[in-house]
């Protein structure tokens, strides 16, 4: 880490809230429309390039034969994060790289939201504690 983004997170002592569901991303063909079957969840994302859409949705409905990763649990940072900010997902990334625990991020205008698999999601709590981090399950809205 830079100093500057070392400053910055040791600035900000960040707060994630963990959500309860059971997520899924899902790879579809560039252009394609959002299935009947997509569900919204605490995170719904759609990001769509020439090459793919990618679909962030619940997971409980998403078909078998659909290209996809599941279960995932999300996590947010608490907050409005400022876009001008260095350095807060390699804050909270490399604790997960170094614990070998994979990733989806996606950020949005006010905060950024990182997807790892429910069975390592205990383990990233871990990693994020140990950093400084503090988790705590989220409230719902």
């Amino acid at each position: 880490m830079t100093e500057q983004q070392t400053e910055q997170t040791e600035q900000q002592p960040l707060s994630l809230s963990r959500f309860p569901e059971t997520l899924a991303v899902v790879r579809l063909a560039p252009g394609a429309e959002i299935p009947e079957w997509a569900e919204s969840s605490s995170i719904f994302s759609i990001t769509a390039t020439a090459t793919e859409t990618s679909l962030v949705c619940a997971g409980r409905s998403v078909p078998k034969k659909a290209r996809h990763q599941k279960p995932l649990t999300a996590f947010s940072v608490d907050g409005q994060l400022d876009l001008s900010a260095v350095g807060i997902l390699v804050g909270l990334l490399t604790p997960l790289a170094e614990a070998e625990i994979p990733v989806f991020t996606l950020s949005t205008y006010d905060t950024d939201w990182i997807l790892v698999p429910t069975a390592k999601a205990d383990a990233a709590e871990e990693a994020w504690r140990r950093s400084g981090c503090t988790v705590a399950p989220a409230v719902p809205a």
